[in-house]
């Protein structure tokens, strides 16, 4: 026997395999999915707010059209400012702006603006604001003052800030031309021409000296243009002020917040 043989051989330990890892599922899908369903609803929102602005701006523009008797084809343009969709489940608009070129109503004709605050859209509650603005040219303001006895409408111009006449004065067989610088203004909703600077066959001239030389002749250049705008715009709608900036007049007009919902304000007004 060996020495070899003192130590009994031990038999091998059985291989056994290492345990299975267990498995993981990953998250990607679920993330995927969850962003999937916040893009479609997202999506989803745009959509239904891009037609529900649609339809409050086609709504508000029929609505125009049809109580100030315009042509279907007028170019209206109608912004609705903020979120349309919490505006309309509150029940009011906070801040819309319509804006249309060559607007007619009666023989007035001007580029248009309004702009209102706080326009409920169920129930007759008036408007928090409104103010309105409105733009004649040359021609336009030709046209409005076409109404005035007396006036010279086709010597009218504009030159900035005034508005600008020419007559004649007659006197002992002779005609001296005579031009005018009106200042405009809004005098209890109508408009006031006065007269602010003369020129006498070109040469500057002052009212008195004016006065002095042709006397009663002279009241024709001397005396104030009231002209009542009331019969061309709504009865809801009051002239503010006037001024002009370049070559355009531009008045602005003061607005009844009921107006939305009063059939007696969308009507027409009158002169006395």
């Amino acid at each position: 026997m060996s020495a070899g043989d003192t130590h009994p051989t031990q038999p091998l330990p059985e291989w056994a395999p290492a345990p299975a890892p267990r498995s993981r599922r990953s998250a990607w899908p679920w993330i995927i999915s969850a962003v999937i369903v916040v893009g479609l609803a997202v999506a989803a929102w745009f959509i239904a707010e891009w037609v529900a602005r649609g339809l409050v701006e086609r709504t508000i523009r029929e609505q125009i059209v049809t109580n100030l008797a315009l042509p279907a084809d007028q170019p209206i343009d109608v912004t609705v400012e903020g979120t349309v969709i919490p505006q309309l489940v509150v029940g009011e608009l906070d801040d819309v702006t319509v804006s249309s070129q060559d607007v007619t109503i009666g023989s007035l004709t001007g580029d248009v603006t309004v702009h209102a605050q706080g326009i409920a859209i169920r129930g007759d509650a008036a408007a928090d604001s409104a103010a309105a603005s409105v733009r004649l040219d040359t021609q336009q303001l030709q046209t409005l003052l076409s109404g005035v006895e007396g006036f010279p409408t086709e010597s009218v111009a504009l030159a900035e800030p005034d508005v600008t006449m020419s007559t004649e004065l007659s006197v002992f067989g002779l005609t001296i031309p005579v031009s005018v610088a009106l200042t405009p203004s809004a005098v209890e909703g109508e408009l006031v021409l006065t007269p602010a600077r003369f020129q006498l066959a070109g040469a500057d001239i002052a009212a008195d000296d004016l006065r002095n030389r042709f006397g009663g002749v002279a009241d024709v250049v001397l005396r104030d243009w009231t002209v009542c705008v009331a019969e061309y715009i709504p009865a809801g709608m009051t002239l503010a002020s006037v001024s002009v900036e370049g070559e355009e007049l531009i008045a602005d007009v003061d607005i009844d917040g009921a107006i939305m919902s009063d059939p007696a304000l969308q009507a027409n007004g009158t002169c006395a």
